[in-house]
């Protein structure tokens, strides 16, 4: 078995056609995608006045489909080809994010638009995500699962790299709604890209007489049965809560409470993925100083501590704010990206291809349906109780959220299971 540690895996990816169309697509499209989400925040702020109870939800709004839709698209998804699901959920959202300039255009763009551009691409992007993250274990061997993902995570932070701060700098000369227009392009990309990809998936063959309701029961009883993705799971829905009511703040933090505008913003944003991008490179070694299993509670360790920063800044100004915020975002992002890497890489091989969408789906629809009321709860006590205290409360939240993975029996793991029977005897 190769683990991410194995010096071949990255040499037998180079030479995969389908997998590096795959990845050339997703990295334009990352790009284009972090164009987009640097305008969003300034947008809402700074030219349609949103304050922290908006910004809560709009927030809320983007994420509001993976808990309201997320269970049954694991269901959907795991009938339909998932390749054919990624381009037109890619279409829907190129469309939804080309409204926005042509509402500006117009002169008729309001908040409440916003709002509704976030829940249709919040509504195609959990379609997006449960068949990406079902998709990788069906265009390489079940050996180069954990490298694929190293490298397409890697990619994705170097597009937050050169991202945020490239639009930082571009809104300085333009307005914000035109970035829209690059991350829909960036979604055309990955859709162009996607038809380049070859694969052998057949569709999903149902038991005559099976109904939706029972096979989603089936993806998510393996969630909660596995010993090992069950605490990832409440760990991550932990993180990811806390998490969303900081960051729904941070913008507010940047451009409002500490003055540092928009290339500021990017600015922390950029610097702070180069924590992702050693991360991303470095999760190999790791695995074989430390053994995969440590990976994930020291990730979550790491990430959860780095919070502290973001109110410590507060009480500084200038230069000085602006080093503490990148520090948060790159430590942050070095935890993140390792805890997420061995996690999802784990689950992947894990499960049964059959129930790859619902078990992604119910994981999913658990940690990221918790999001919406984060982004709202985050907007409630920053306008409620101020900014500071709002944001001690998600660093102390944050902390909690490690002990189900910290807990566990994760540092014991020199190697992670690679099927169901592997992990029986953790149980």
């Amino acid at each position: 078995m190769a683990h991410p540690a194995d010096p071949s895996a990255p040499a037998a990816l180079t030479r995969s056609r389908p997998f590096l169309a795959f990845w050339a697509g997703q990295g334009i499209s990352q790009l284009g995608v972090q164009l987009g989400q640097i305008a969003l925040p300034v947008l809402a702020v700074q030219l349609l006045g949103a304050g922290e109870l908006e910004l809560g939800m709009l927030n809320a709004a983007a994420m509001a489909a993976f808990l309201v839709i997320g269970l049954p698209a694991g269901a959907w998804v795991d009938r339909w080809l998932k390749r054919r699901t990624m381009i037109a959920a890619d279409l829907v959202r190129m469309a939804a994010m080309l409204a926005v300039p042509a509402l500006w255009a117009a002169g008729v763009l309001e908040l409440w638009h916003l709002y509704a551009v976030a829940a249709v691409l919040g509504v195609a992007t959990v379609f997006f995500d449960v068949a990406y993250q079902s998709y990788i274990p069906l265009l390489v061997a079940p050996a180069l699962v954990p490298a694929a993902n190293g490298r397409l995570e890697a990619t994705a932070q170097v597009a937050r790299l050169g991202g945020p701060a490239l639009g930082g700098a571009f809104l300085t000369v333009l307005s914000a709604p035109l970035l829209f227009l690059a991350e829909g392009l960036g979604y055309l990309a990955s859709a162009l890209f996607l038809t380049r990809v070859t694969d052998s998936e057949t569709p999903h063959s149902r038991a005559p007489g099976s109904r939706l309701a029972a096979e989603i029961r089936e993806g998510a009883a393996f969630v909660v049965r596995h010993p090992l993705i069950r605490r990832v799971a409440l760990s991550t829905a932990g993180f990811n809560l806390f998490s969303s009511l900081v960051f729904v703040l941070v913008p507010l933090v940047v451009l409002r409470e500490l003055d540092l505008g928009p290339l500021g913003l990017g600015l922390i944003l950029s610097v702070g993925s180069v924590g992702g991008i050693v991360a991303a490179l470095a999760v190999p070694r790791l695995a074989a100083l430390a053994g995969e299993g440590p990976l994930i509670p020291l990730g979550a360790l790491m990430g959860a501590a780095a919070t502290v920063l973001l109110p410590v800044s507060l009480g500084v100004r200038g230069v000085g704010a602006l080093v503490l915020l990148c520090a948060a975002e790159a430590l942050m992002a070095f935890g993140v990206v390792v805890y997420n890497v061995m996690q999802v890489s784990m689950r992947q091989r894990v499960c049964p291809t059959g129930l790859l969408g619902r078990m992604n789906a119910s994981i999913r629809f658990f940690v990221w349906g918790v999001m919406p009321l984060g982004s709202l709860a985050g907007g409630w006590l920053g306008e409620n109780l101020g900014i500071g205290p709002a944001l001690w409360i998600g660093v102390a939240g944050q902390a909690l959220a490690s002990l189900p993975v910290v807990l566990g029996p994760f540092f014991a793991l020199r190697t992670l299971p690679d099927t169901v029977d592997d992990a029986a005897s953790l149980r």
